[in-house]
């Protein structure tokens, strides 16, 4: 069959839903600066789909860096990739800093996090070795994992018993390949927010040899005494041998960084094609992610602030009977019994009827017969906005609890 004929016929679990999914369930557009209340088709909307933890979007600072960036050097400088001609002093000092923020040796500045986490992957193993992954990662570490010309071995999300079996199935093998085993999990799981349960695995190092790759995208500003992330929440920063961490989240904007021994680094900085064939990082990025940074550091009231609206919101929502999984994060997903004709229902009661934005995730990301309302809360949220938004869906809990949204049919158009 033609290729193309061929995606035109099966268009993917959620392309075949676009024709009344696009422009309102995926790729809605939010429109008005960053900020809790925002307009969704012509409305002001209370939105809890941000990452942006800390509130630093649209902090006057970091908005006053990223306009002093752009005016000094445009959006060109560097250019090249910068092991050929992108190279700067401030690249330099942003992994300085960012390597003793994280408290770990060295740190490589990266372009964007998904590409990074596929091409560090790629650049660590060798056919020889052996990947030994958490299955609930996320999609960058699988598509890295998919690059490996090795075996690999998945453990059920947390499960050390299973994860110690795969070890002693991967020792087997690389005993006899002679090569090493690489761990991959995350520090603070996007989906379900709970944690990584990095200190049994760092336990596991003193029975097996193997190194341990996280990616902490959702940790980086939100957890640790001082922000650092899970890892120094979880006080196991030096069994980790290797952590990943986007810009994207606390950060509020683009690039990533990944933080480990010097060495380690180095072979890094020289190796992955990700970086050395790609134009390098622009210096009002690397300024505004100085910027953000120092902020960072220098206000744990914001973090602090972060976790106020955490604990109201998931108390109040406990209190109400709702179902937060096992997330020990930000990360508030509310789980609800439905299909997706409910799902779609109940999403847009609380969009027109309510005044409330969150990510909607249904099959084939969660299990069939499970709605998955994804909430988000930042430092710029008011316990107002948390209390508006336990009274919303106490009210769109007892209308799907009475079967109602069986009843509705879609009542919008997405043009």
């Amino acid at each position: 069959m033609d290729i193309f004929d061929r995606i035109s016929a099966n268009r993917g679990p959620l392309g075949s839903q676009s024709h009344y999914a696009h422009g309102y369930f995926a790729f809605p557009k939010l429109e008005g600066q960053i900020h809790p209340r925002m307009q969704f088709r012509g409305k002001e909307v209370l939105t809890w789909s941000l990452n942006n933890y800390l509130g630093l979007a649209n902090h006057p600072e970091v908005r006053q860096a990223d306009i002093d960036g752009a005016s000094e050097y445009g959006m060109a400088y560097p250019m090249g990739a910068r092991i050929m001609s992108g190279n700067s002093t401030l690249h330099e000092q942003l992994e300085s800093e960012l390597a003793d923020f994280v408290q770990k040796p060295g740190a490589l500045l990266l372009n964007f996090g998904y590409q990074g986490v596929v091409s560090i992957i790629d650049a660590l193993v060798s056919r020889h070795d052996a990947i030994v992954y958490d299955a609930e990662s996320h999609a960058c570490i699988i598509d890295g994992v998919r690059l490996h010309q090795g075996k690999r071995f998945v453990f059920p999300h947390n499960n050390i018993e299973n994860l110690e079996k795969q070890l002693e199935r991967a020792k087997r093998l690389t005993d006899e390949t002679g090569g090493g085993i690489l761990v991959i999990t995350e520090g603070m799981f996007g989906m379900s927010g709970n944690l990584g349960k990095l200190r049994e695995i760092v336990e596991l190092k003193k029975k097996y040899d193997f190194r341990l790759f996280v990616d902490d995208a959702h940790g980086f500003g939100t957890l640790g005494a001082n922000g650092a992330g899970t890892a120094e929440h979880l006080g196991c920063t030096e069994g980790v041998d290797l952590i990943f961490y986007t810009f994207a989240k606390s950060m509020a904007s683009i690039g990533a960084f990944v933080a480990g021994q010097e060495s380690v680094i180095e072979y890094l900085r020289y190796n992955m094609r990700s970086q050395i064939f790609a134009k390098s990082l622009p210096m009002p990025l690397v300024i505004g992610a100085l910027k953000r940074l120092e902020l960072i550091r220098n206000h744990p009231e914001y973090r602090e602030k972060l976790w106020t609206i955490v604990r109201a919101l998931q108390g109040g929502l406990k209190e109400k009977g709702f179902n937060l999984g096992t997330t020990e994060s930000p990360v508030t997903p509310v789980l609800l019994n439905g299909e997706l004709s409910e799902a779609t229902a109940l999403t847009f009661d609380l969009r027109e009827n309510h005044g409330i934005f969150c990510s909607i995730v249904v099959y084939p990301v969660v299990p069939k017969g499970v709605i998955m309302l994804r909430l988000i809360p930042t430092a710029m949220h008011t316990l107002e906005d948390v209390q508006e938004t336990i009274v919303a869906f106490e009210a769109m809990g007892e209308k799907l609890a009475k079967g109602l949204y069986n009843k509705t049919p879609a009542p919008f158009q997405t043009a």
